[in-house]
């Protein structure tokens, strides 16, 4: 199944909405360190509620590719390429940058793919987790997990 991956997420409700969403649709979630907030389980749990997913911390993005193979796809209104323009893999890697500053220069030209939401032109960008939300369930869809409802 593709895994979320959060890169230094700023915001503790987002990750309880990660948390939430990969419980829901049973995938992996990764989490690159720093965070931007102080890990508190009553912060996260606001949103997260009572959902536990498969969880992995890792303290940077080196150490995050060491342990974690499979092809990077980077979510960013900076592609050129739609979500729904690739064909997505069982490893997929579906990375969302910081919700201030997205992700690194560095971390683009890592990347495999990048993809854009398409979205309204007046419109900035989605929260990070629901853009998740969506490549996830493009990905599951192109998959045919049964594991989903």
């Amino acid at each position: 199944m593709p895994r979320l991956v959060l890169y230094q997420p700023e915001i503790a409700a987002n990750l309880g909405a990660a948390i939430r969403i990969a419980a829901c649709l049973d995938s992996p979630l990764e989490v690159v360190e720093p965070c931007g907030f102080p890990w508190r389980a009553k912060d996260i749990d606001r949103v997260a509620l009572d959902y536990r997913a498969s969880l992995t911390r890792h303290v940077d993005f080196a150490a995050f590719r060491a342990h974690t193979p499979g092809r990077l796809i980077v979510l960013t209104t900076k592609a050129a390429s739609p979500y729904t323009a690739i064909t997505y893999q069982k490893d997929d890697l579906l990375l969302m940058g910081q919700e201030s500053a997205g992700v690194p220069d560095a971390i683009h030209a890592a990347a495999d793919e990048r993809v854009v939401i398409p979205m309204a032109q007046h419109a900035r960008s989605l929260n990070l987790t629901v853009a998740g939300a969506i490549v996830l369930a493009e990905a599951i869809r192109q998959l045919n997990a049964d594991k989903i409802r």
